[in-house]
């Protein structure tokens, strides 16, 4: 038997096919990690491999065969319990690419030609305990746009989770950097030392825009990641990743637009036939599905919806916005499921794309426009059940509450001075409640409008005399977790303490205090 290692992806082949319209090949435990299917090495049953729209099962010796194209990316959905290849940069090695003739020339390169399809296209797995509770690592936009952007990340975010422990793996959901495709292998380099399996997903900034069909604006990064839509299994989860990004837009031809092409949904349609509905599926994609018709085709999130409808246990992921915020959809927006639909709009690394003045780690604050500093999650996972927690980036992981409140009050006085608390993954109906002086605790009122810190933030380079480094904030937008209370101007004079709570949607309670003064006039 002859092999042959391409160097593309760590696949292993053997032989060479005289027919280019199918693909077949194995699913094996690879018993010695050698990535070759040695003679002896066994065929693994019931493993799904696509082809970006079919998907089959591997037969009981472990064979499987799918039809292919010109333009194909076959990739094995990781099954529970076993784990692909990984490579020395952290990325799994999961597909292999056929592009007999290569990408189409372009500002940024593809895949080089592939040449004839191999005989047969093998997937190795090798056994490896996975407990029903872990957790993931997810980061939003990383979007650098030149290296010393790049630099912040690796320094404001990575760093602080380099050698990270008890996760198993991380996800970034697009715009992985900010149009530069050539910084998607020094990307690559930043993100390997966090230390665990790093999965990737396309954003808008990450395409070829000079693309003329949106099959093929994901040329540059499937060569450096892979399929743009794919799956993979880990525990009790079904983690389908996608690019919801039409380019160029179907409407004008100018832009994008976010949904999805049929054959993506076909892909999603023919996976879920494999995955029981006792799992919970986990849809990662960049644009958030919020705004049908408008940001999002209104057709493609309604077939989302009625390809999942029958899940009782789903959870969606996005970025995108640079803010974030909790999207809940129910029958009023199409979905039809036993619980709303739940969307993770997750707050991203870059915050408000490297701007605000340098904190002490040498990097901009990047506080986002909705007052959520610049950060990361993590997705615990408990069965088929989740809690995503977001870790504020250069502080402790218990600070969740931002409270704004004037530095001093006029005591005995007149006016209106408010306490504001930004709960950083709250939403509308959360219960949040704060007392002063461990006084009696009093509910605060939902305030969907701009964080006044945010605010302050902008103002301080509207009347600064002297330049900050850096760069001034952009334009506030409206907060979805914020919530306002009043301060009495009748307190007795000297310091006094602002104490708020808050319960998340996971039935959990965070605590944040803060000291103002109440003072005399003279």
């Amino acid at each position: 038997m002859r092999t042959l290692y391409v160097l593309l992806i760590p696949v292993f082949l053997c032989g060479y096919a005289s027919a280019q319209n199918q693909v077949k090949g194995y699913v094996y435990h690879d018993e010695n990690g050698n990535g070759v299917r040695d003679r002896r090495e066994r065929g693994l049953p019931g493993v799904a491999v696509s082809n970006g729209v079919d998907v089959a099962l591997t037969d009981a010796g472990g064979r499987y065969a799918l039809p292919i194209g010109d333009d194909n990316t076959v990739f094995v959905i990781k099954p529970s319990g076993y784990q692909v290849r990984i490579s020395e940069d952290n990325q799994p090695q999961y597909y292999y690419i056929h592009k007999p003739k290569g990408s189409p020339e372009g500002k940024y390169k593809g895949t080089p030609p592939t040449g004839p399809l191999p005989a047969s296209v093998d997937f190795p797995l090798t056994p490896r305990e996975e407990k029903d509770d872990f957790t993931a690592l997810v980061f939003g936009d990383p979007q650098p746009y030149t290296m010393e952007e790049l630099d912040y990340f690796a320094r404001g975010i990575v760093k602080e989770v380099e050698g990270v422990e008890n996760v198993q793996f991380g996800i970034s959901l697009g715009d992985i950097v900010g149009d530069d495709l050539s910084l998607h292998k020094p990307y690559i380099q930043v993100i390997r030392k966090v230390g665990v399996p790093w999965y990737n997903l396309m954003g808008n900034h990450d395409m070829n825009y000079d693309a003329k069909a949106d099959s093929l604006a994901d040329e540059t990064f499937e060569s450096n990641f892979g399929p743009a839509n794919y799956a993979f299994n880990y525990g009790k989860v079904h983690f389908i990743v996608l690019d919801d990004i039409l380019y160029p837009d179907p409407r004008d031809g100018e832009g994008y637009w976010g949904g999805f092409r049929p054959d993506q949904l076909a892909f999603i349609a023919n996976n879920l036939k494999h995955v029981g509905k006792d799992r919970l599926v986990v849809l990662a994609f960049h644009i958030p599905i919020l705004n049908a018709g408008q940001g999002f085709r209104a057709e493609d999130r309604q077939r989302l919806f009625d390809l999942l409808k029958d899940y009782p246990n789903v959870l969606a992921m996005s970025a995108h916005t640079h803010i974030q915020r909790q999207n809940f959809y129910t029958e009023k927006d199409g979905w039809h499921g036993a619980k709303p639909f739940h969307e993770y709009n997750a707050g991203t690394p870059s915050g408000n794309w490297y701007t605000g003045e340098f904190t002490k780690a040498g990097v901009p604050a990047g506080t986002m426009a909705d007052g959520t500093p610049r950060g990361y999650s993590f997705l615990h996972i408990k069965g088929n059940r989740y809690v995503i927690d977001y870790k504020v980036a250069e502080m402790p992981a218990s600070h969740q509450i931002r409270i704004h409140a004037p530095r001093v009050v006029p005591t005995p006085g007149r006016g209106s001075y408010a306490v504001y608390a930004n709960f950083y993954m709250g939403h509308e109906g959360n219960e949040v409640e704060y007392r002063i002086d461990n006084g009696e605790w009093k509910k605060m009122a939902y305030a969907p409008e701009p964080d006044p810190y945010y605010l302050g933030l902008q103002l301080r380079w509207d009347q600064t005399e002297s330049l900050f480094a850096g760069r001034k904030p952009g334009t506030a937008s409206q907060s979805t977790h914020l919530w306002k209370g009043g301060i009495p101007v009748n307190l007795p004079e000297g310091q006094h303490t602002i104490e708020v709570r808050a319960k998340d949607m996971f039935g959990r309670t965070f605590t944040e205090k803060k000291h103002f003064w109440a003072q005399k006039r003279d």
